[in-house]
């Protein structure tokens, strides 16, 4: 999970695909954090995306670096509401706290992958499978 964690770091910015129905959606995602084995990722109650989740747990992650290396992260979303994930994706993303909180009315729902597979993929070359 630290080679992913460390990948999605170094990226900045990482995009998840869902579906909405039969069509593909992707999105950009910044926020992540790496606790007990796991890569747990935040998104708000109020979005499609959410909704979409809940529909169709299937997902995949990429992200690319500059050098044009790209990380797919693929499995099944598994929402965990842990006070402590909560507390650890504040302290790492402050931000999150403006956005969700009491006042906003907005929830942060936090989630992880199970059933994962990953590969790093180089512009030229076998992928590593990492997971």
């Amino acid at each position: 999970m630290s080679k992913i964690n460390d990948f999605l770091t170094e990226a900045g910015m990482f995009f998840i695909a869902t579906n909405d129905g039969a069509q593909p959606k992707l999105r950009p995602f910044g926020s992540h954090i790496e606790m007990d084995g796991k890569i747990i990722f935040a998104v708000g109650d109020f979005k499609a995306v959410y909704r979409q989740m809940l529909a169709n747990p299937l997902c995949e992650i990429a992200a690319c670096k500059p050098d044009g290396v790209w990380l797919r992260y693929t499995g099944k979303i598994v929402f965990d509401d842990d006070p402590k994930y909560t507390e650890a994706m504040y302290a790492t993303s402050p931000l999150l706290k403006q956005i969700y909180n009491e006042k906003t009315g907005f929830k942060m729902k936090l989630f992880h992958l199970e059933d994962a597979t990953a590969f790093i993929m180089p512009p030229v070359g076998e992928p590593e499978k990492i997971l």
